[in-house]
C-alpha cells in the first residue's frame, strides 16, 4: 500500500532545487537572493516552498551565520559541515566584496594545501565554484591576477597528485571528477588568457602627474611590505619614497607595539646605530621575530560569537541569544557591546573547527 501522508520519521528538513542542486531551506535562508528551478515531479510542499524558473527567493534579510560545536559533552554532540558553513556564510558571493576577498582567497588556498580531494563531494563543489567565482570577478575587475593565477597553480598541482593514485586514477566517483575536471579547466582558461586593459588614456590626472606628497599618502596606506617592495619596482619616485624611513618606521608601528619595538631596539646591533636608525631593517627584524598578525591582513574577518557560538560577518551581524533575554542584553552592553564579546577567526582558525 503507497504511503500518502508525511512521513513522521521525517526530521522536518524542507528541501529546494537551486542553481547549484537541491539545498535545506534552513541553509537558503542565509545569504540573500538564490535562483531556484521549479521541479514539475516534485510534491506540493516542495511546490509551495519554491517558485517558477528564473525567480528569485526573496529572503527575510537574516544576516549570514553559521552556529558550530567548539566542543562535544554528553549533553551536546554536534559535527560541524563544511560545505553547510561555506553557503550558510555567503562564501561565494563574498568573493566579490573587496573587504572580503583576500580572506576568502586564503581560506581557499590553506584548503588547497590540506587537499581537496580529502573532503566530501559536496564541500570540492562548493570550494570549486568559490575559485570559478575568484576567476570571473578577477576578469571582471582586472585586480589581483597574481592570487588568480596562484590558486590555478595549486588546483594543476592537485590534479597530477590525484592522477598518480589508484592506476593513475582518482580515487571516488568518476562522475564527479569529470564535472571537477570541467571546472578546474574553464578557471585555468581564464587565468591564462586574462589581460589588465589599460584605463582611460583620457583619464586626468594620472599617477606619475600627481605630487609627491599626495603618493606618499597613498604609499603609507599599504599595510604590506611585499606591496611596497614592489611599487618600488614600478617607478623612480615610488621608489624614492618607499626608502624613506618614515614609511617603514608607520609601518611598523602598524603592525607591532611599543614593547616589542623597545626589545629589538635594546639588542646590540641596533643600539650602534644610535639616533639613526634603519627602520627597514627594524620592520623585517620584528617580522621574524613576532611574526605578523594575521588580524591586519584583511580588511574584514569572520568572529566567532563567544554568547551563542556563532560565526558571522561583522558588518552584517548575526541573531544571538543577547536580543532574546533583556537581562543578559544589559550585561553585555556593560562589558562593552556584542562585538566586544567577539573572537575574530583567521582563516587557518576557521578551518580548525572542520578538523582540517
Amino acid at each position: 500500500m503507497a504511503f500518502i501522508s508525511k512521513d513522521f520519521r521525517s526530521p522536518g528538513e524542507t528541501w529546494i532545487k537551486t542553481d547549484g542542486g537541491w539545498e535545506m531551506s534552513k541553509v537558503l535562508e542565509c545569504g540573500g537572493k538564490r535562483k531556484r528551478h521549479h521541479s514539475e515531479g516534485s510534491s506540493s510542499s516542495y511546490q509551495d516552498a519554491s517558485s517558477d524558473s528564473s525567480t528569485e527567493d526573496e529572503s527575510a534579510g537574516m544576516p549570514p551565520h553559521y552556529h558550530i560545536t567548539i566542543r562535544c559533552t554528553r549533553e551536546i554532540a554536534g559535527f560541524n559541515g563544511l560545505s553547510e558553513a561555506v553557503k550558510r556564510l555567503d562564501f561565494r558571493r563574498s568573493v566579490r566584496d573587496r573587504k572580503r576577498f583576500h580572506y576568502i582567497c586564503a581560506f581557499l588556498l590553506l584548503v588547497s594545501n590540506k587537499g581537496i580531494a580529502s573532503l566530501p563531494g559536496s564541500a570540492q563543489r562548493q570550494l570549486l565554484q568559490m575559485v570559478e567565482e575568484v576567476a570571473s570577478h578577477v576578469n571582471d575587475s582586472q585586480q589581483h591576477p597574481n592570487v588568480l593565477r596562484g590558486l590555478a597553480l595549486k588546483l594543476e598541482h592537485i590534479v597530477n597528485q590525484e592522477n598518480q593514485k589508484c592506476w593513475g586514477k582518482p580515487l571516488g566517483s568518476t562522475y564527479l571528477w569529470k564535472e571537477h575536471m570541467a571546472t578546474i579547466k574553464r578557471i585555468q582558461r581564464v587565468a591564462s588568457q586574462i589581460e589588465i586593459r589599460e584605463p582611460d588614456p583620457e583619464a586626468k590626472p594620472k599617477l606619475h602627474e600627481l605630487p609627491e606628497e599626495c603618493v606618499r599618502e597613498i604609499i603609507l596606506c599599504i599595510a604590506d611590505h611585499r606591496d611596497l617592495e614592489s611599487a618600488a619596482k614600478a617607478w623612480d619616485t615610488m621608489a624614492k619614497l618607499v626608502s624613506e624611513q618614515r614609511i617603514w618606521r608607520e609601518l611598523t608601528r602598524f603592525h607591532f607595539n611599543q614593547r616589542q619595538i623597545h626589545t629589538i631596539l635594546d639588542l646590540d646591533k641596533f643600539k650602534q646605530m644610535g639616533e639613526i636608525k634603519d627602520w627597514k631593517q627594524i620592520y623585517h627584524q620584528l617580522r621574524r621575530t613576532y611574526g605578523v598578525n594575521d588580524d591586519y591582513q584583511f580588511a574584514e574577518v569572520l568572529a566567532l560569537c563567544r554568547s551563542c557560538c556563532c560565526l558571522f560577518w561583522p558588518s552584517d551581524g548575526h541573531p544571538c541569544i543577547v536580543d532574546q533575554s533583556p537581562d543578559y542584553k544589559q550585561r553585555v552592553e556593560e562589558a562593552g557591546g556584542q562585538l566586544a564579546l567577539a573572537q575574530p577567526v583567521p582563516p587557518a582558525q576557521f578551518l580548525k573547527y572542520f578538523s582540517l
